[in-house]
Protein backbone atom coordinates (compact mmCIF):
# COMPACT_ATOMS: atom_id res chain seq x y z
CA UNK A 1 0.00 0.00 0.00
CA UNK A 2 1.11 3.53 -0.82
CA UNK A 3 2.62 5.32 2.24
CA UNK A 4 0.75 8.66 0.50
CA UNK A 5 -2.21 9.26 -1.52
CA UNK A 6 -2.05 8.16 -5.10
CA UNK A 7 -1.95 11.24 -7.49
CA UNK A 8 -3.87 11.48 -10.57
CA UNK A 9 -2.10 14.34 -12.51
CA UNK A 10 -4.49 16.09 -15.37
CA UNK A 11 -3.43 17.98 -17.81
CA UNK A 12 -5.28 18.75 -21.39
CA UNK A 13 -3.45 16.67 -23.82
CA UNK A 14 -1.93 17.71 -27.18
CA UNK A 15 -0.91 16.81 -30.81
CA UNK A 16 3.10 17.50 -29.77
CA UNK A 17 4.41 14.84 -27.93
CA UNK A 18 6.73 17.25 -26.39
CA UNK A 19 3.96 19.38 -24.67
CA UNK A 20 2.57 16.22 -23.20
CA UNK A 21 6.50 15.04 -22.14
CA UNK A 22 5.76 17.69 -20.01
CA UNK A 23 3.25 16.06 -17.69
CA UNK A 24 5.67 12.78 -17.82
CA UNK A 25 8.78 15.07 -16.34
CA UNK A 26 6.21 16.15 -13.42
CA UNK A 27 5.32 12.68 -12.84
CA UNK A 28 9.05 11.62 -12.32
CA UNK A 29 9.91 14.59 -10.15
CA UNK A 30 6.76 13.88 -7.92
CA UNK A 31 7.92 10.35 -7.74
CA UNK A 32 11.46 11.44 -6.60
CA UNK A 33 9.99 13.52 -3.62
CA UNK A 34 8.39 10.52 -2.31
CA UNK A 35 5.29 9.79 -3.86
CA UNK A 36 5.62 6.44 -5.03
CA UNK A 37 1.94 6.55 -7.10
CA UNK A 38 1.78 9.20 -9.66
CA UNK A 39 -0.29 8.67 -12.73
CA UNK A 40 0.02 11.33 -15.68
CA UNK A 41 -3.49 11.53 -17.93
CA UNK A 42 -4.90 13.83 -20.13
CA UNK A 43 -8.41 15.27 -20.77
CA UNK A 44 -8.54 14.91 -24.57
CA UNK A 45 -6.23 14.16 -27.10
CA UNK A 46 -3.35 12.03 -25.61
CA UNK A 47 -2.84 8.91 -24.12
CA UNK A 48 -3.93 7.61 -20.97
CA UNK A 49 -7.06 9.64 -20.48
CA UNK A 50 -8.25 10.51 -16.28
CA UNK A 51 -10.51 7.20 -16.15
CA UNK A 52 -7.52 5.02 -17.30
CA UNK A 53 -4.92 6.12 -15.10
CA UNK A 54 -7.67 6.48 -12.35
CA UNK A 55 -8.02 3.10 -12.72
CA UNK A 56 -4.34 2.04 -12.77
CA UNK A 57 -4.42 4.09 -9.55
CA UNK A 58 -7.11 1.85 -7.78
CA UNK A 59 -4.78 -1.59 -9.40
CA UNK A 60 -2.12 -0.19 -7.88
CA UNK A 61 -3.75 -0.12 -4.14
CA UNK A 62 -4.45 3.40 -3.90
CA UNK A 63 -7.78 3.81 -1.39
CA UNK A 64 -7.31 8.16 -1.70
CA UNK A 65 -6.67 9.64 -5.56
CA UNK A 66 -5.79 13.61 -5.44
CA UNK A 67 -6.46 14.65 -9.27
CA UNK A 68 -4.08 17.22 -9.31
CA UNK A 69 -4.75 19.72 -12.52
CA UNK A 70 -2.08 20.85 -14.24
CA UNK A 71 -3.70 23.53 -15.66
CA UNK A 72 -3.74 27.53 -14.56
CA UNK A 73 -6.96 28.70 -13.75
CA UNK A 74 -10.37 27.06 -13.20
CA UNK A 75 -12.02 27.18 -16.34
CA UNK A 76 -14.73 24.55 -18.02
CA UNK A 77 -12.49 22.24 -17.99
CA UNK A 78 -12.06 22.31 -14.52
CA UNK A 79 -15.10 23.09 -13.51
CA UNK A 80 -17.75 20.71 -15.68
CA UNK A 81 -15.42 18.26 -17.18
CA UNK A 82 -12.60 17.04 -14.38
CA UNK A 83 -15.51 17.33 -11.51
CA UNK A 84 -17.30 14.62 -14.12
CA UNK A 85 -14.24 12.73 -14.36
CA UNK A 86 -14.41 12.40 -10.71
CA UNK A 87 -17.76 11.70 -10.46
CA UNK A 88 -17.27 8.62 -12.89
CA UNK A 89 -14.57 7.16 -10.75
CA UNK A 90 -16.26 7.80 -7.84
CA UNK A 91 -19.31 5.65 -9.47
CA UNK A 92 -16.72 3.14 -10.51
CA UNK A 93 -14.31 2.58 -7.16
CA UNK A 94 -17.23 3.72 -4.42
CA UNK A 95 -14.44 2.46 -1.72
CA UNK A 96 -11.63 4.80 -3.05
CA UNK A 97 -11.82 8.36 -2.42
CA UNK A 98 -10.81 10.53 -5.41
CA UNK A 99 -10.62 14.78 -4.03
CA UNK A 100 -10.44 17.14 -6.98
CA UNK A 101 -7.08 19.62 -6.14
CA UNK A 102 -8.04 23.33 -7.38
CA UNK A 103 -5.76 24.58 -10.41
CA UNK A 104 -2.31 26.22 -10.10
CA UNK A 105 -3.96 29.63 -10.94
CA UNK A 106 -3.88 31.90 -7.59
CA UNK A 107 -1.52 29.99 -5.73
CA UNK A 108 0.64 32.28 -3.99
CA UNK A 109 3.56 30.44 -5.42
CA UNK A 110 2.48 31.92 -8.63
CA UNK A 111 3.84 35.18 -8.76
CA UNK A 112 7.26 33.99 -7.49
CA UNK A 113 7.53 31.68 -10.51
CA UNK A 114 6.28 34.06 -12.83
CA UNK A 115 9.48 36.21 -11.25
CA UNK A 116 11.52 33.32 -11.58
CA UNK A 117 10.93 32.72 -14.88
CA UNK A 118 11.22 36.31 -16.36
CA UNK A 119 14.75 36.89 -14.35
CA UNK A 120 15.95 34.02 -16.67
CA UNK A 121 15.72 36.06 -19.67
CA UNK A 122 19.50 37.36 -20.16
CA UNK A 123 18.48 40.55 -21.80
CA UNK A 124 16.19 41.30 -18.58
CA UNK A 125 17.12 44.14 -17.04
Amino acid sequence: MPLHPALLLIAHGSRNQLANDDLFWLAGELRMQGFELVEPSFLEIAPPDILSAGKICVEKGATTVLMVPYFLSAGIHVQEDLTKAKQLLCEEFPTVQFKLVPPLGRHPSMVDLVLKRISEIEDFG
